[in-house]
């Protein structure tokens, strides 16, 4: 079954104020590794482009397989309103493995773009990370005019990691995301962090008593009224 694009899937993701403690120490790590290194010119338009409000749209899949790995793929795919330097992939479900480069392409064309990162992370673990990396091509760093990470908005960066359980086994895997932007402002090397957003759970899977709901907007619990039964009264 062809599963729906990004764009048709579900509106816009914006940020909550959710997020996994163990998952935030490694956010911060990658904040400051993408700030030495990757640190950027601001960018224009921050009325509409703030990079700690930014719009995230994206949603998960089963992967592709990967020789030598039996363990199930997830794919997950997501695009942010601004460019980014940086971000995080934070489960509920653990993690056993994960690609290290994942391919960012451009929205309107479908075509590759240079923009790349690279994702590192602990496995067997919760959390995957992914710094702007040196654009395809280039030895060591990012090449004169260009960005580790993304240039700009609406590119779609697709990842890919493993779990230890069949993708429809439920609790389903249901990734956060959280993205980051460190740019120059007036000399000064400036952080910024949008989310988390949820990917949601993977689409082509039948439906059951958890759909339609996510880890941000999860299922009410079901109350169940107690029955008093009336007292006799004495005669």
């Amino acid at each position: 079954m062809t599963h729906p694009s990004i764009k048709e899937r579900r509106h816009p993701l914006y940020p909550s104020q959710t997020a996994h403690r163990k998952a935030t120490w490694w956010l911060a790590a990658i904040v400051g590794f993408v700030a030495l290194l990757l640190a950027t010119p601001a960018i224009g338009h921050a009325e509409e482009n703030n990079p700690n409000n930014y719009a995230c749209l994206g949603g998960t899949t089963v992967g592709e397989p990967e020789p030598g790995n039996e363990e199930q793929q997830v794919q997950y795919k997501f695009y942010c309103t601004g460019p980014i330097t940086g971000y995080q992939i934070e489960s509920q479900i653990p993690l056993t493995g994960l690609a290290s480069q994942p391919s960012v392409t451009n929205n309107a064309t479908g075509g590759p773009v240079g923009d790349t990162f690279e994702c590192f992370g602990e496995i067997p673990g919760y959390a995957l990370n992914c710094a702007g990396g040196p654009p395809a091509g280039t030895p060591s760093k990012p090449a004169e005019g260009t960005t580790g990470g993304t240039k700009e908005g609406y590119l779609t960066v697709t990842g890919q990691f493993s779990i230890g359980t069949k993708l429809c086994q439920e609790p389903r895997v249901d990734p956060l995301l959280t993205v980051t932007y460190a740019y120059l402002e007036k000399g000064v090397i400036t952080q910024a962090i949008s989310g988390p957003f949820d990917l949601g759970r993977p689409t082509g899977c039948p439906p059951d008593a958890q759909s339609g709901f996510d880890r941000l907007n999860p299922k009410p619990p079901t109350v169940h009224k107690k029955h008093h039964k009336k007292k006799k009264k004495k005669s």
